[in-house]
């Protein structure tokens, strides 16, 4: 099961041109199975996702990008917004009340250094404090150049992290890019948390399929 698991819409992203009707019709010509919403500090009602999935009959379910002190977070299982998530620390307190997950989203971005060699950056980023709290790395973003997928990647390796992937859309061209394939049927958030707790998943990169 192939799940887009990192995109914008032009409701809760204001840097977004993507309606979320167009963004399903997108996915599922692209031959996904779901996507992840993951708007900017935006969280969707649960009542308005499940309106959506109806209508439009594709699975889609809500997650949030949360911008905090260490980078952005793809974050699952918050349902609103408590003061203080800016913080990572108090992100991941809120996250562990009611089990859910986070993911670096994009941990180039501001952390590789002009003239500096990719491993070097790597060693040196991944010296910060703050991966403790972390659950996953995004490997794979689709608006990510060569060398910052290199970044990414070699991040993951050097701290033993699971790596995910997703398109980043903001636009309709966006996707397909990338997205995480899934061992098991997914359904709802819930199920989608279990299966990235387990590690039953692997990143894809939907441009270079054979």
């Amino acid at each position: 099961m192939i799940i887009d698991l990192h995109t914008h819409t032009l409701v809760g992203s204001d840097d977004s041109y993507v309606d979320i009707d167009e963004l399903v019709q997108r996915a599922k010509e692209s031959g996904l199975d779901g996507v992840c919403i993951t708007d900017h500090e935006w969280f969707w009602k649960q009542s308005t996702i499940e309106r959506f999935r109806r209508e439009l009959d594709f699975l889609i379910l809500p997650g949030v990008e949360m911008n905090t002190e260490d980078g952005h977070f793809l974050v699952f299982g918050l349902e609103r917004y408590v003061f203080g998530m800016h913080r990572t620390n108090f992100l991941k307190k809120e996250l562990d009340k009611v089990g859910g997950v986070m993911i670096l989203a994009h941990p180039y971005r501001r952390n590789m250094y002009y003239g500096e060699e990719v491993e070097d950056s790597v060693k040196r980023y991944s010296k910060r404090s703050f991966f403790e709290l972390v659950d996953i790395i995004e490997t794979h973003n689709g608006r990510a150049t060569e060398k910052q997928s290199l970044f990414s990647q070699l991040l993951s390796q050097r701290l033993h992290f699971k790596g995910t992937g997703g398109s980043d859309a903001h636009q309709l061209r966006d996707i397909p890019s990338c997205a995480t394939s899934f061992e098991r049927d997914i359904s709802n958030v819930q199920e989608l948390i279990t299966e990235l707790k387990a590690g039953r998943f692997q990143p894809v990169d939907l441009r270079h399929k054979d």
